[in-house]
């Protein structure tokens, strides 16, 4: 008979770090422990990443959820958690990590083998112009060829100037850019944002406009002088019909994959197969989650057909992470087989 307990965790920023929401000092997230009974002694532990103020499972009786889950964990296919979509994502990998020994090795792979590497972005977060500016030479001296940066919070004509000095040194095949708005722009002037962002050769723009505006998104995708991918936009959205609806009515460019906030593995599982059938583009992001969530994400990542970088390189955002083989190298993030994950956690209730 499976048992399973869990244990509430707060992860620090080492720098407090900026969205057009506001800025993070810290994540409140949840391990979730899962054994049989009689072997105690191997068990499997996953990440139920709650976001607060952006999952939509951000509700007051989360932890009466977890405890729900821990005492029918033996027959969970019975209890309904299509819209607890970060508990989904930690029950579905610690029972994958039961599955496969106990040891963190939710989907083998030449990726946990320490044979394949996972190209990712260098993301730079909100801050002052000349902060920004210092962080983005610093993701290119460390080798990376692709640049997110998170934009919204501060002066629209300092971000595209920001953009401008890095094209003036770097051509699109060399730097990839990428943009994330967090719906940052309003419906009547993000067009005008858009086409002078196009200036600067980027290769995508995150949800441009508040989520929920399918309408008005769906404009914008079609006017848009450079590709659009959803993101906030997919949180919340657990019905298949619904689903497809959204892809059908908006046809963005892409869409971005985070399973802690979309229903898990299996929530974005079917995400991808409506992206196809639409010919939607589409890549995986993490949401802050630690070692642990980004672990799962990472290995189920290097199983997927894609050949783009990645957005999975929160791991080195925490003082207090969860020592684990997972390696950022670059712009690449790998698994080292040969180190070890050190859990200190021991109020698991």
């Amino acid at each position: 008979m499976l048992k399973a307990s869990y244990t509430p965790y707060i992860l620090h920023f080492k720098v407090p770090s900026g969205t057009s929401r506001g800025v993070l000092t810290q994540k409140e997230t949840y391990f979730l422990k899962v054994w049989d009974e009689h072997n105690p002694d191997c068990f499997g532990i996953g990440e139920c990443a709650l976001f607060k103020g952006l999952g939509a499972d951000d509700r007051p009786d989360y932890e009466a959820m977890l405890q729900t889950v821990c005492r029918g964990i033996d027959r969970i296919d019975e209890i309904d958690l299509s819209t607890w979509s970060s508990i989904r994502f930690g029950v579905e990998t610690a029972l994958l990590d039961l599955q496969h020994g106990g040891r963190r090795m939710i989907y083998p792979s030449e990726f946990t083998a320490g044979k394949q590497a996972i190209e990712i972005n260098g993301l730079i977060w909100m801050g002052d112009k000349r902060t920004m500016a210092s962080r983005i030479d610093e993701k290119l001296a460390a080798g990376f060829s692709c640049i997110k940066l998170k934009i919204g919070a501060i002066d629209f004509d300092d971000e595209c100037e920001l953009l401008a000095a890095i094209r003036r040194r770097y051509r699109r095949e060399d730097i990839e850019l990428r943009v994330d708005a967090n719906g940052a722009f309003s419906p009547y002037d993000a067009l005008e944002h858009l086409q002078r962002l196009s200036a600067y050769d980027l290769h995508s723009i995150e949800q441009p406009i508040r989520a929920g505006q399918w309408e008005a998104m769906a404009r914008l995708c079609e006017e848009t002088p450079l590709p659009i991918a959803l993101d906030e936009e997919l949180i919340g959205i657990t019905d298949s019909t619904e689903k497809l609806a959204l892809l059908e009515t908006i046809s963005p460019q892409y869409i971005i994959l985070k399973p802690s906030l979309i229903g898990g593995f299996s929530g974005a599982e079917e995400w991808i197969e409506f992206a196809r059938n639409c010919r939607v583009g589409w890549w995986i992001t993490s949401a802050l989650e630690s070692n642990v969530g980004l672990n799962a994400i990472a290995q189920w990542t290097a199983t997927l057909p894609i050949n783009m970088p990645q957005g999975l390189g929160t791991g080195a955002l925490y003082t207090n992470n969860i020592p684990s083989p997972l390696e950022q190298i670059g712009d690449e993030l790998r698994y080292n087989p040969d180190k070890t994950w050190i859990f200190s956690m021991d109020s698991w209730k």
